[in-house]
């Protein structure tokens, strides 16, 4: 299934239906009076988080949805009938704008989540709502009210606990398939990964978390060069961020800084999540290289750094106990 995370849909909630004009007219019944009906709400448009999806490709190429008008009234005081809601399902993690982008509307992020985005508008009134006791006999009617409109943005957040970070070819999607069982595409040129891809990493029968893979960022990313920061919102939910850094090129810690200063461009407070670093690819550097960019590294980000191959496995058990203990913190801050 093709990977699409944001879409643009018009949607239109159903008008009410119309009041009608009525008198009862029957036989040795004097002076029936006015029973028109009022006329039955229009249908709501309403958007709903559901399990099973990871996509928003249903929206590619369906954009348009309206709601059923309401029904009209009719006589012996009979209400119109109302109309059904018009249920858009989405995945877990969708964030719904208005056409402006900015204001949130929804923020679905438990399945069985609803939000109602356009109202239906009501009925009108038929006559027999108007009758008083100076106005016997009235002959108006409303027509119903018209259902709101507008132009929404869908886009889709996953959910994930912890997040990959880093440039092109740092070994990001060969570290998420050695951890999981997710099948990323691997290959010896940048801008392999495309589209974000989530895996599941199991460290025992009590302890698993899904973690997050986005298409490495070049500089000026924020900018638009590359892939741009489009694919960083997937990566917002994250507890912890794991920002893998290639150790065979000769300025790792000039690797980092591009990367932070992009994430600090996009905003929305990813370089405020805790972060983890590991200097990936060890089993192609020498033991002197080893130690040097190590040090280099640590100089220039004030943190510890781990060292790991996502080929051979080294240091890999070591750095998703750290992701799997920051995990577990946030999960326990948020229950408090």
């Amino acid at each position: 299934m093709k990977f699409l995370d944001e879409a643009k849909v018009y949607l239109k909630a159903g008008d009410g239906g119309d009041g009608v004009v009525a008198f009862r007219r029957e036989k040795y019944i004097e002076f029936g009076g006015p029973d028109g009906g009022n006329g039955g709400r229009g249908g709501d448009v309403v958007v709903e988080a559901v399990e099973g999806l990871n996509t928003l490709i249903d929206y590619r190429y369906a954009q348009h949805f309206r709601a059923r008008k309401g029904g009209n009234g009719a006589g012996s005081d009979r209400t119109g009938a109302g109309s059904e809601d018009v249920v858009l399902k989405v995945p877990v993690g969708t964030v719904v704008l208005d056409e402006d982008k900015e204001t949130v509307l929804a923020d679905l992020t438990e399945a069985g989540q609803r939000a109602t985005l356009c109202r239906g508008g009501d009925g009108g009134h038929g006559n027999a709502h108007y009758k008083t006791s100076t106005n016997r006999a009235p002959r108006r009617a409303d027509k119903g009210y018209p259902g709101e409109e507008r132009w929404v943005w869908l886009r889709l957040k996953l959910i994930a606990d912890a997040g990959l970070v880093g440039l092109p070819n740092a070994g990001k999607s060969t570290f998420l398939a050695a951890v999981s069982a997710a099948r990323p595409k691997i290959a010896d040129y940048p801008f392999t990964t495309l589209h974000p891809q989530l895996g599941v990493v199991r460290l025992n029968a009590s302890e698993e978390f899904v973690l997050a893979d986005i298409p490495g960022l070049i500089e000026g990313a924020a900018e638009g060069a590359g892939l741009g920061t489009r694919f960083l919102g997937h990566i917002e939910r994250c507890a912890v961020l794991l920002h893998l850094i290639d150790g065979t090129q000769a300025d790792p810690a000039a690797a980092w800084k591009t990367v932070r200063g992009e994430l600090e461009e996009y905003g929305a407070d990813l370089t405020d999540k805790p972060e983890i670093l590991a200097l990936n690819k060890t089993d192609a550097m020498t033991p002197q290289a080893r130690t040097s960019r190590i040090k280099a590294l640590e100089r220039a980000t004030g943190r510890p750094v781990m060292l790991i191959s996502g080929a051979t496995g080294e240091g890999v058990p070591e750095v998703l106990r750290a992701l799997a203990d920051a995990v577990a913190a946030d999960r326990a801050e948020r229950t408090a």
